[in-house]
């Protein structure tokens, strides 16, 4: 795939004026969106990113394409993992919704910032040094163990890195509108929204680790790995808004991103086997007895496992919410006509 300096440059131009244009339309003004104008973002932002797929599909190949695909869906579900664990930071620090939108917005921006970076470092070892492909799937198989049985939710107001910061930085106890800081008595403090936007930062450099290894065991070209990880990004705050209830309703969405984790930390060790340098693996030499996963079996796989977990999920709180309500009216105190009748 052969992406020209001009291509680059122009690509993350339009990727900045996207986010300036949802700063300045959208998120300036704090308010809280309404369902119908997230829907329609996130229709947009989606149906863009599947158009795009489409070009490098047709212009470059659908080998390419297909890596696209399976990068921006891979990407996508690791988001709304992401946007589930940005609610749990919101709600605990009691976040007003209207400065809601705001929080997401410079949280997905050091998203892309932080990605890209790890972008730029894994298209350099990898350029350089074939073995990181070993290193990549070891990674990626301990996250998918980690994402599978370690996924609990934390209090992170009062987490040990939370409390480290409010022993370092002078903060005010009460938000300030969406202010990071506010003069009181001659000095200087920081307000809670500062602190939401230091653990939305933390929280983004932990999803960093995990998003890129998993999306360079489906490409190599850091060109599609960009773009899939911009486009799972932008229309983020628009989806958080639109699927806030349903966030927790995916009861099993860690468990089927274990599974795309995992699948992909082999496919990733399998092919760190096919193009083997280190001299105390079969010599040196590489092992082409090693099957290769191929993109179409990664994209099917992947697409089947979102929708299996998604649809496990609604099942189960369906069923969950029905044992509820059954409980609560079996349980339920006799009204005074319905005494009468008893007695």
């Amino acid at each position: 795939m052969n992406i020209t300096p001009l291509v680059w440059i122009i690509t993350i131009a339009v990727t900045i004026a996207f986010f300036v244009y949802e700063f300045f339309a959208h998120v300036r003004k704090p308010h809280e969106p309404t369902i119908g104008e997230s829907a329609r973002w996130s229709a947009f932002y989606i149906g863009l990113a599947l158009l795009f797929g489409v070009g490098i599909g047709t212009v470059s190949g659908w080998t390419y394409g297909g890596e696209y695909f399976a990068g921006y869906l891979t990407e996508k579900a690791l988001s709304i993992d992401n946007l589930f664990v940005f609610l749990i930071v919101m709600t605990g620090f009691a976040v007003p919704r209207k400065y809601q939108q705001k929080v997401l917005m410079i949280g997905i921006v050091i998203a892309l910032i932080m990605r890209g970076a790890f972008i730029a470092l894994g298209a350099a070892l990898i350029e350089n040094y074939s073995w990181i492909f070993y290193l990549f799937g070891a990674l990626l198989l301990f996250l998918a163990y980690r994402q599978a049985f370690a996924h609990g939710e934390s209090d992170p107001a009062n987490g040990r890195f939370m409390r480290l910061v409010r022993r370092v930085l002078p903060v005010s106890n009460e938000y300030n509108g969406d202010r990071l800081t506010v003069r009181r008595d001659g000095k200087r403090f920081f307000t809670p929204m500062f602190l939401v936007i230091i653990a939305i930062g933390f929280i983004d450099l932990i999803f960093a680790v995990d998003s890129i290894p998993a999306i360079y065991g489906l490409t190599e070209e850091a060109y599609i790995v960009f773009t899939a990880n911009a486009f799972a990004l932008m229309g983020l705050r628009q989806l958080y808004f639109l699927i806030g209830g349903l966030l927790e309703r995916l009861v099993y969405l860690a468990q089927g991103l274990a599974v795309i984790l995992a699948f992909i930390g082999v496919k990733l060790v399998l092919h760190a086997m096919h193009v083997n340098e280190l001299p105390f693996i079969n010599g040196g030499e590489p092992m082409l007895w090693a099957p290769e996963i191929p993109i179409w079996f990664s994209l099917v796989f992947i697409g089947a496992t979102i929708a299996v977990a998604t649809v496990a999920s609604l099942m189960k709180t369906r069923r969950d919410d029905r044992i509820d309500a059954a409980a609560s009216s079996t349980s339920a105190p006799l009204t005074t006509d319905t005494q009468k009748e008893h007695s």
